[in-house]
């Protein structure tokens, strides 16, 4: 595949637990190009968003590789996965991670002046704009609604001006009028910055959507799906 950002082969996860080890994902190889949006789908516990995890570095997977942007993850330590993420990854999740006592200008701002931008507060207004939130910016996270909470966290995914967004059920929480505005605007930011965008949802109609859809099951991807997209 040309111009390849992810590649993951016989990508494995494994946790131990009381019951001994879970295998979590198997033997996951998988290209995405650059630019391409992917929709992760399948049942509960097929491993969709410890897939999701293991490709922004959350986690590490127990075998194979997983590279990212030509790094490969499973040989980073935390720090280095951590400084890789801010640097090139925009991160959304279904439950919004907004500091309670952080304003939205400063839940967006804070990120990048860790990372050293100069104008982290000016680029946080910014984005706060761009998804709707110009008069809510000095708003705590309890005074705002759940959707404006995960408006406010797609603005901090896209502050960075990340190479790849990933998502993980962002309108799970969300009614159907709000989370169909949410994804109208995680495409937005995709289009805006050319950004590589994997999500993981139950929604076909946002799977449909997407350039490709990967369904996954018992931590495998389903072959049959894919020999039978392929005919």
């Amino acid at each position: 595949m040309t111009d390849t950002i992810v590649s993951l082969k016989d990508a494995a996860l494994s946790l131990s637990g009381n019951a001994g080890v879970v295998e979590i994902l198997k033997a996951i190889t998988l290209e995405v190009a650059k630019g391409e949006t992917v929709g992760l789908v399948g049942p509960s516990g097929s491993g969709k968003s410890s897939l999701l995890m293991i490709l922004g570095g959350l986690e590490q997977a127990t075998s194979g590789s997983v590279e990212v942007l030509g790094r490969n993850l499973t040989n980073l330590d935390e720090d280095s996965l951590a400084r890789f993420r801010r640097e090139n990854m925009g991160i959304v999740f279904q439950s919004f991670h907004l500091i309670p006592t952080m304003t939205a200008l400063e839940n967006v701002a804070t990120p990048l002046e860790l990372a050293g931008v100069s104008d982290a507060f000016k680029r946080a207004e910014a984005e706060l704009a761009s998804v709707g939130l110009a008069d809510r910016m000095g708003h705590y996270p309890s005074q705002l609604s759940g959707g404006e909470q995960q408006r406010v966290a797609l603005a901090r995914a896209a502050a960075p001006r990340p190479k790849i967004l990933l998502a993980d059920e962002p309108t799970g929480n969300l009614d159907e009028t709000t989370g169909q505005g949410i994804m109208d605007l995680l495409f937005g930011l995709r289009d805006r910055y050319g950004a590589t965008l994997i999500l993981v949802t139950h929604a076909p109609e946002l799977a449909a959507r997407c350039d490709r859809v990967i369904r996954l099951r018992d931590g495998m991807i389903d072959q049959t799906l894919v020999e039978e997209a392929a005919e």
